[in-house]
């Protein structure tokens, strides 16, 4: 009975010793990459907000079309603003035409001034001619008085006939001016009610209905651009360090399961994310697929190290961070890149050294 239970136990080690799996060291292309979250978006899309509050009128587009940069997408009620515009139109069209049209004030004083200078012209010459004939005792004092008298009259006439001429000028172009900003001003608060696209490109979403109250802390849309895109990639911050403008990333898409995608690091955000201790990391596609949606979610895997000819073990064949087993002992080995599948050896084994699958 005795020697049954030993044959029992040996045949049992024999059996869990024939089911640990060994492997041999092999030299191999290692990649070695950072791993992470993706998430498609376009590129420069942004959320559409309203400068002013009120009811919505109207969504001038549907989500999905395409908008040029300026195209009106949506309306708010602007009737007050609109008839405020046209009274300041109203108002600089008299403004222009007081100081431009046919019926200027200007004309009126221009018509005096000549008026005035005409008899400031005979008033002048009778003053002479009197003076003439003063300075020779010919004829009366009063007579020579009267004549300096309407000389030095109209002379003063004449010179408030032009200084009224000026101070009006420069009153009419200040109204016309402050008409002018008054109009530009009611267009801008006018224009304030029509929510513009700053871009061209396509309408992504639309949150509101025609009715609804707006306000300027709500987004009303977003738009982003109709055909390139970017994939955002989520970096846990210990791996942040070894991210690089430029770095090859290989991108697998949920929405195109067999197919691999090669893009490259085009911007990091330098502010963690406090929330999910991450950074944010965006890559630009090489070759895009040919249809791409907002938010189609996915995998990165960013390129940090290529090696040609490393000698590699598979990561599960590692032991305590730098150890194998052996058929003979537990070696210490020094270890060197790595990926989520093989480890790199760089010294304390070789090829030939057969290595055991740690039994858990």
């Amino acid at each position: 009975m005795r020697y049954l239970n030993i044959s029992i136990f040996f045949l049992l080690f024999l059996s869990c010793g024939e089911k640990q799996e060994k492997v041999f060291p092999q030299k191999s292309q290692l990649i070695s990459s950072v791993y992470a979250s993706a998430t498609i978006q376009p590129d420069s899309i942004y959320q559409v907000y309203a400068v002013v509050a009120g009811i919505l009128d109207d969504n001038l587009v549907e989500e999905g079309d395409l908008v040029k940069k300026g195209d009106a997408i949506l309306q708010v009620n602007n009737r007050t603003p609109k008839l405020n515009s046209e009274n300041a139109y109203l108002t600089l069209q008299q403004s222009k035409e007081n100081f431009q049209g046919n019926a200027a004030i200007l004309k009126s004083i221009e018509d005096d001034i000549y008026a005035a200078q005409l008899k400031f012209n005979n008033d002048s010459i009778n003053f002479a001619r009197q003076k003439r004939l003063w300075d020779q005792n010919i004829g009366s004092k009063a007579e020579f008085d009267t004549q300096k008298l309407a000389y030095e009259l109209s002379k003063n006439q004449l010179r408030q006939q032009k200084s009224s001429y000026a101070r009006t000028k420069n009153d009419l172009e200040t109204a016309l001016q402050q008409a002018k900003n008054s109009y530009s001003s009611s267009k801008i608060i006018a224009e304030d009610y029509t929510i513009n696209s700053k871009i061209n490109g396509k309408v992504y979403a639309l949150f509101k209905e025609p009715g609804e109250l707006i306000n300027t802390l709500e987004p009303l849309g977003a738009i982003g651009s109709a055909t390139d895109f970017k994939i955002e990639m989520l970096i846990d911050e210990v791996d942040i360090i070894k991210i690089k403008i430029g770095q090859t990333t290989l991108v697998t898409l949920d929405a195109y399961p067999m197919e691999v995608f090669t893009a490259s690091v085009s911007k990091i955000y330098p502010k963690k994310d406090e929330t999910s201790q991450t950074f944010k990391v965006e890559a630009i596609f090489e070759s895009p697929p040919k249809v791409l949606y907002p938010g189609l979610a996915g995998e990165g895997n960013i390129v940090i190290s290529e090696k040609e000819n490393a000698l590699t073990i598979p990561r599960e064949y590692l032991v305590e961070g730098n150890k194998v087993i052996t058929e003979d002992d537990t070696v210490t080995v020094k270890v060197g890149a790595e990926n989520l599948e093989r480890i790199e050896i760089i010294s304390g084994i070789t090829e030939n050294d057969m290595i055991l699958k740690p039994i858990k």
